[in-house]
This record gives C-alpha cells, sequence and structure tokens, in this order.
C-alpha cells in the first residue's frame, strides 16, 4: 500500500510538472490564433479569453493512464474524447454526434468490465447495473461539461474529486486519482480568477470521463456511498437545474446561466469566492464520504445531505442581489 502511494506521489508530481509546461505552450498558441472564449450575454466572463486549455491537461492526464496497465483504456477514451471536443470547441457539433461519441467511450470501459465487477453491490441483475451504470456515467460527462462556467471552478472540483479517491479508495486507484488532482491543480495556476485560460470542451468533458470511471471503479471496490458522496454538490446543482429548465421547456444542451454557481456570481460574489465555497463544500463531502468507508454509511450520507443543501443554501442567498 505504501509503495503504491508513493509511486502515486512521484507520477502525480511528474505530471503537475508537465502540464504546467504544457499549458503555458498551449496559451501561447491559442493567442497566436485567436482563439478567444468571447463573451456574450450568456458568459460569466466579461473579457476575450483564451480556450482551449484541454489541448494540454488530457495528453498529460492520458499519457499517465497509459503507463499504468489498469488504466490504459480510459487514456485512450480520454484522448478519443479530446479529438472529438476538440472539434466541438471550434466549430460546434449538434448534441447527437457529441453525446454518441460519449457513449461509445463509456460503452467501450463497461464492455471490459468482469461479470463479477457489479457497481451496485449485486443489488441488481447484471444488465441492469451495467444500464444504469452507462445512464449515470454519460450524465456525469456531461454535467461535468455544463458545470464548467466560472474561473476555478472545474480546477477545484476535479482536484477536490482526485485527492478524495485517493483518500477513500486507495489501492490500484491512489495513483490515478492522485495524477488528477495533480493535472487540476496545474491547470489552476492559469484558470484562478481572473483566469488567463479556460478549459473548454477538450478538458472538462475528458476529465469527467476519467473521473466518472474512477468513481465508478470505487463503487465496485465496494464503496457506492462514497462515490456517490464525493461528488454530490455537482450533481445536485446540474441535475436540479437541467431538471428545471427541461420542465420549463427549454433546450437543455444550450449554454446558460441558471447554475446555483453562477447566479451567485451574477449576484456579486467574485468568481473565487464561489469556487473556495465549492472547495470548503467538498472537503466536507470528503469527510462525508471517510465516514462511509469507515463503516458509517447512514451518518455520511445523511451529513453529505447536509453539506449539500448548505451549501446550495449559502449560494442561492448570494444569488439574491443577480439582475432579472
Amino acid at each position: 500500500m505504501e509503495q503504491l502511494a508513493q509511486s502515486g506521489i512521484g507520477l502525480a508530481l511528474a505530471a503537475f510538472a508537465l502540464t504546467v509546461v504544457a499549458t503555458r505552450r498551449v496559451l501561447g498558441y491559442l493567442r497566436q490564433k485567436q482563439i478567444m472564449d468571447l463573451p456574450n450575454e450568456r458568459s460569466s466572463h466579461s473579457l476575450p479569453t483564451p480556450r482551449g486549455g484541454g489541448l494540454a491537461t488530457t495528453p498529460v492526464l492520458a499519457l499517465a493512464l497509459l503507463v499504468q496497465a489498469d488504466f490504459r483504456f480510459l487514456g485512450i477514451g480520454a484522448l478519443a474524447l479530446l479529438a472529438i471536443s476538440w472539434i466541438d470547441d471550434r466549430k460546434g457539433l449538434p448534441p447527437g454526434p457529441r453525446f454518441a461519441a460519449h457513449g461509445v467511450a463509456v460503452l467501450g470501459l463497461l464492455l471490459l468490465l468482469p461479470g463479477d465487477a457489479l457497481v451496485f453491490q449485486g443489488v441488481l441483475p447484471l444488465w441492469a447495473d451495467r444500464v444504469l451504470a452507462l445512464l449515470g456515467w454519460l450524465w456525469f460527462v456531461n454535467l461535468y461539461n455544463f458545470m464548467d462556467g466560472i474561473d476555478g471552478i472545474t480546477g477545484v472540483e476535479t482536484l477536490s474529486l482526485g485527492l478524495g479517491i485517493a483518500l477513500v479508495g486507495g489501492g490500484t486507484l491512489t495513483a490515478p486519482a492522485l495524477v488528477v488532482a495533480a493535472v487540476a491543480a496545474a491547470f489552476l495556476v492559469f484558470n484562478w480568477h481572473p483566469a488567463k485560460l479556460f478549459l473548454g470542451d477538450s478538458g472538462s468533458v475528458p476529465f469527467g470521463y476519467v473521473l466518472g470511471g474512477l468513481l465508478v471503479m470505487l463503487a465496485i471496490g465496494g464503496q457506492l456511498a462514497a462515490a456517490l458522496i464525493l461528488p454530490a454538490y455537482y450533481l445536485a446543482d446540474a441535475t436540479i437545474t437541467i431538471s428545471r429548465r427541461a420542465l420549463a421547456g427549454e433546450k437543455i444542451w444550450q449554454p446558460h446561466r441558471k447554475h446555483f454557481y453562477q447566479r451567485a456570481v451574477q449576484g456579486g460574489k467574485r468568481h473565487d469566492q464561489v469556487s473556495l465555497a465549492i472547495a470548503l463544500g467538498n472537503a466536507l463531502l470528503v469527510g462525508c464520504a471517510w465516514l462511509a468507508v469507515s463503516g458509517q454509511v447512514l451518518a455520511g450520507s445523511a451529513a453529505a445531505g447536509l453539506v449539500v443543501a448548505g451549501l446550495l443554501a449559502i449560494l442561492q442567498k448570494w444569488a439574491q442581489g443577480e439582475k432579472p
């Protein structure tokens, strides 16, 4: 166990350094080519900002996964999603082809799982276990993209989830989880408010895919509650917001500014204040997940519900000054 942790830390440090170097180069390229995210009525930023940080983060993340035998296919899937997402960043793709690509990447990995690798601990038959895992993982990939709307938020969430999975999962999950956290930390150097660079779909989609895969593996290892607790704020904000939009007849795949965290910024809070609040909430969720893996599943789950409800209430209160 100690050897796994040490090798994971070494790989994470290398990934951090490589991400910083790669991001500097990508930032220069994006500025030179004038590949910018221009502000519009649905944006939470006011200045043109280079977009495409995923060109740095995803290759580094994929490379680190490819050198680990148990996670090579996860790295291959991340690279495939980088390609399709970069096309989407540059030219825009209809929802159909985009979601189909996500589905192929997720389904491909689920089909490689042995029959006794059950996400829902044998409560469901194998076919239902795989279908529900497919839908949940697909939703996670897309909500991760939806939630990438202010400076620092994706870096904070990815760093939190990576560290949380490494802590409560341990074993073979330690190294890939620490690598994800390290890549996110390096990207935050450039994306913290005021951001010099945006991640883009080429970064947020692969991050969501890889983290979704690690959470599935955490659940297969017997820690389903922890796998649901760690991303609980993201799951709640995205699911509540998208459900409201769907019930209102809106096109849920189109950009908007109705997430709790976006409305808090519109209410007058800075991006970094909101991202720090989410970081604190995530730290509490890691503690809740630790309770769950320690055998106190009900206590950990109940505490996580209170943390998420409290964080959403704070963001809702901050949103009270938003412009109509």
